[in-house]
């Protein structure tokens, strides 16, 4: 009996001195950029399997051998195929809905991990209870250049300052700054509004009382929704400064940029039109289409003086007539109108 008394007290000695850890699981959405995604599982396994209880990757009908690959390259990991496309957003949900963990991240394709950054983010979430999602730092490619990571709600002013580039000439403005808070210097903890869907840890209990993403949104806007979901439960949303991880930005939608461009005007529209009355969703049609007028006519002005960039001012005119020609029937799909967006233009599922 004594030393059985003594065993006791030694487990329970060892598990006081033992950091407190739950489940984490981890879901990702892949569709056709294995050379990313190769790179992103490798780094995952690297640096985080000790952190990582489950790892879930949700394939959207790739056909460039992707899920082929992470079967073969990485068996630990759950994958599941959707035999279409089915979104970002849906996806993810598939995903979360077969996870067991108490924390529960979403992590795009193109990540590349360069350390633990989990464990900031979840020791910040043990610490502060009423906290329900977090995010890390937004790295470059070269994992020195900090990219933007977060956001603000989307208002009638931050669309106008967007429009006409007053969040760039006063960058350094909170008034201005606005949209994407290129005031913020990302270098301090803070509670935001929104952080970008990149890349977010959320807690169990605060999924279970927002909800899944919103499958409405087929390909971005779903984390503007779900963030202001999550401040409409009262689950604060957190940027945290010492976790940080590289983003390639936009690995699949590199297939169709054109086309993807224009879903993210179709995204944000659906934002407003969730959360916005009739007149403010008006004045962002307005300051949509006052960003695409300026942005087109500053393309088209600099197309004859500037030799060596007038493949992409060419590229630019296309995008903002296209986007203004979105704006004036903004109820219609893209793929209904007519627009040739080349030979990928099959939607992708991750977001830039």
């Amino acid at each position: 009996m004594p030393s059985m008394n003594t065993e006791s007290s030694l487990q329970t000695l060892h598990s006081r001195l033992q950091p407190e850890r739950s489940g984490v699981s981890v879901v990702i959405v892949v569709w056709n950029a294995k050379k990313y995604v190769l790179e992103c599982l490798e780094s995952l396994r690297e640096y985080c399997r000790d952190v990582c209880d489950e790892v879930i990757i949700v394939d959207n009908a790739s056909t460039d051998g992707t899920p082929e690959l992470v079967s073969e390259m990485f068996p630990e990991f759950k994958l599941i195929r959707n035999s279409e496309n089915l979104g970002f957003a849906k996806a993810n949900n598939i995903g979360m809905a077969q996870s067991s963990g108490d924390y529960v991240c979403l992590v795009n394709s193109d990540v590349k991990f360069t350390g633990d950054c989990f464990t900031p983010m979840l020791r910040f979430l043990a610490e502060n209870p009423e906290v329900g999602m977090v995010g890390p730092k937004m790295l470059a490619p070269d994992g020195e250049e900090v990219r933007r990571s977060t956001m603000r709600f989307p208002t009638v002013w931050n669309q106008f300052c967007r429009a006409f580039g007053l969040d760039i000439a006063f960058k350094n403005s909170r008034l201005f700054g606005g949209l994407l808070m290129s005031d913020f210097d990302h270098k301090t903890t803070t509670p935001v509004e929104v952080l970008n869907g990149w890349f977010v840890i959320v807690r169990r209990t605060a999924l279970d009382r927002v909800g899944l993403l919103d499958p409405q949104f087929f390909m971005y806007g779903e984390d503007i929704d779900w963030c202001y979901r999550f401040h409409q439960a009262g689950e604060k949303v957190v940027f945290v400064a010492d976790a940080e991880a590289i983003h390639y930005c936009g690995a699949s939608s590199s297939n169709a940029p054109l086309r993807f461009y224009l879903e993210i005007s179709c995204a944000n529209w659906q934002y407003w039109k969730k959360h916005h009355g009739r007149l403010s969703q008006m004045a962002f049609l307005a300051s949509s289409g006052a960003y695409h007028l300026v942005r087109l006519l500053g393309s088209a002005v600099s197309y004859p003086f500037l030799p060596s960039r007038r493949s992409e001012n060419l590229a630019n005119v296309r995008r903002s007539l296209v986007c203004l020609q979105w704006v004036s029937q903004p109820h219609r799909n893209p793929l209904d109108m007519g627009i040739d967006f080349g030979s990928q233009s099959s939607s992708a599922a991750v977001s830039p």
